[in-house]
């Protein structure tokens, strides 16, 4: 762990185990297509398209497009919290050889456990992170043989899966999994954030709203209006208003009018 006050060096494992320069991901939420995906590539860091509730035939034309866009590595995002239904891990794996046959490097996968997916993954040359929301599911994913796992804290916009501060999961899952890279998710948007995180042993970041705003983000322009305009006191966490076909996944949002 970098000294306090001391300035962490940007090159960081994941750097290596993804091949870039900058320790940053863009999550791969709905609306992370090709554009955002090689624009965040080509700067340096690892761009990752939105893939869940597609099919195969979609993720590998979208990573072709990609790959036509950018030669730098990025990846694809997966939501498995379907993983105990009938054909499902078959689905997931389809996805995983779809985007492989792209040359994606790694699949970044969401709120489920990792471990039928480590060998299908690697088979295919593709890293596999997830992203969690405690230590023990940390540990979990470790022991499943994981490529690295993304620490996700109750700040973060979309579904979230942690129930505390990311200050607080982040420091406790590095000492728990090291020397496993473990990457910060939820309420980092600047540098200052990442520099925070790098502090606390983070070997990156991964962050979603702040390329929800991007101009390659295929996302209405009033809504980017709104996050560039919005204060984090403007967000709520609802357990379950915005439940519709996924219950027990609470999302952090803006505030609107079906939210009093």
């Amino acid at each position: 762990m970098t000294e306090r006050g001391a300035v962490p060096q940007m090159r960081t494992p994941l750097c290596d185990l993804l091949g870039i320069e900058y320790p940053i991901l863009s999550a791969g939420f709905g609306g992370a297509g090709a554009e955002l995906v090689s624009a965040v590539s080509n700067a340096g860091a690892f761009g990752v398209l939105g893939a869940s509730g597609d099919d195969p035939d979609y993720i590998r034309a979208e990573a072709e497009r990609t790959r036509t866009l950018s030669d730098r590595p990025f990846g694809f995002n997966l939501i498995i919290a379907q993983s105990d239904e009938e054909g499902f891990c078959a689905y997931v794996g389809a996805m995983i050889a779809a985007a492989a046959s792209a040359s994606a490097t790694a699949a970044v996968l969401f709120w489920g456990d990792p471990a039928p997916y480590v060998e299908p993954a690697h088979e295919a040359g593709v890293k596999l992170l997830i992203q969690v929301g405690s230590v023990e599911e940390a540990e979990a994913a470790a022991e499943a043989g994981v490529d690295a796992v993304i620490a996700q804290g109750v700040e973060a916009g979309g579904h979230v899966r942690g129930t505390t501060s990311i200050w607080e999961l982040l420091p406790a899952a590095v000492a728990r999994v090291a020397p496993l890279p473990v990457l910060a998710s939820g309420g980092i948007g600047d540098g200052a954030g990442l520099a925070r995180a790098l502090r606390l042993g983070a070997a990156g970041v991964s962050l979603g709203t702040r390329f929800v705003a991007s101009d390659e983000a295929n996302v209405h322009k009033d809504y980017k209006r709104r996050i560039v305009a919005a204060t984090a006191t403007d967000t709520v966490y609802t357990p379950d208003l915005y439940d519709a076909w996924w219950p027990g996944a609470p999302p952090r949002t803006l505030r609107n009018k079906t939210y009093k």
